[in-house]
């Protein structure tokens, strides 16, 4: 039993990671709906009830069945590693076009919650799909806005962190290290070169050389969700380290030795940066304007203790050995 990808010499080549902004929002609107995946979100709950109580999010959550299947016209996997939430909805709204499949992907997933293909919403989305694609797309749009944007910036930094952290496993010990640490329920079986997602239910799923997508997200834990009927690229979505410390207040003060050695300024830029950050994600973090922690950077960077790398259309910064160790040791 259980949900089995199967890899072909072409699909080793062809696994690859990308960041989705419109999944987040997706799985954000699916959180509000489930209180199992909620625990690590309280503080974003708190902040976005009032913004959420202004949505009407019916129509979202009878496409969102307990199991079964989730329409893959809402959230189809994005085409590069880092895209913006505009473009991913306009391939969602592209699915207007055809409404004969629309309608039938529809039409899955309202089958799998009871009385939804009969109800009020059921019947207008199947009666005039285009229109119901439209109608999603807005509402998709109105919960970007009021739920994700706002807190768009810490989220991708948490995302390309994962990001960051599971490619270097790749690099240091294969694939079968990172696809047995990317969460409890995956099984690696090297012989068959298979990937099973633990399931009651039994589903095959040959790559076919397109190879596997990897999304780490914030919102879909406990859970590890795969999927995606053709066309759309196999994908597998788990939820990305660190979310325990998502909505925490950052961290105490700066040690003194640390802040006397360096400056308190930056020293606690150089504190932050307990995973790979953007200059954006770093002024968000600590309360301090981009200029200010662009001049930090530069200095840290001068002494050694920072380099830099590009990730998609991003500069993030991480420590360097000697960095590492001036910040351990002034903790201890």
């Amino acid at each position: 039993m259980g949900f089995h990808y199967r890899f072909g010499p072409a699909d080793l080549l062809r696994c690859r990671f990308a960041v989705s902004p419109l999944w987040e929002t997706q799985e954000a609107v699916r959180v509000l709906l489930r209180p199992h995946r909620q625990a690590y979100h309280l503080p974003w709950l708190s902040r976005v009830r009032s913004a959420a109580a202004c949505l009407d999010l019916r129509p979202l959550w009878l496409l969102m069945p307990r199991s079964g299947h989730n329409p893959d016209l809402l959230s189809p996997p994005p085409a590069g590693p880092s895209v913006t939430f505009g473009e991913e909805l306009a391939r969602v709204r592209a699915a207007a076009g055809d409404p004969e499949a629309a309608r039938e992907d529809l039409r899955r997933a309202l089958v799998c919650t009871p009385g939804a293909v009969d109800g009020d919403i059921g019947r207008r989305m199947l009666a005039d799909p285009a229109r119901a694609v439209g109608e999603l797309a807005d509402l998709y749009e109105r919960a970007w806005e009021l739920l994700i944007a706002p807190h768009w910036t810490r989220l991708r930094a948490l995302l390309e962190a994962d990001v960051l952290f599971h490619s270097r496993r790749l690099a240091e010990g294969g694939l079968q290290a990172l696809l047995d640490g990317l969460h409890p329920d995956l099984r690696w079986h090297g012989e068959e070169q298979t990937l099973t997602i633990e399931r009651p239910s039994h589903h095959d799923r040959e790559l076919g050389g397109q190879g596997l997508l990897l999304m780490p997200s914030a919102f879909v834990w406990p859970e590890v969700v795969g999927g995606f009927d053709p066309p759309w690229q196999p994908a597998l979505v788990y939820p990305a380290r660190g979310i325990g410390a998502l909505w925490t207040a950052p961290a105490g003060p700066v040690p003194a030795a640390l802040a006397g050695l360096l400056g308190r300024g930056r020293a606690e830029v150089l504190s932050a940066l307990h995973e790979p950050a953007s200059t954006t994600a770093l002024a968000q973090r600590l309360g301090l304007a981009p200029s200010t922690v662009s001049a930090h950077l530069k200095a840290l960077r001068a002494a050694g203790l920072l380099l830099p790398f590009r990730r998609g259309h991003q500069v993030l910064y991480e420590r360097t050995p000697l960095g590492i160790a001036l910040t351990a040791g002034s903790a201890g």
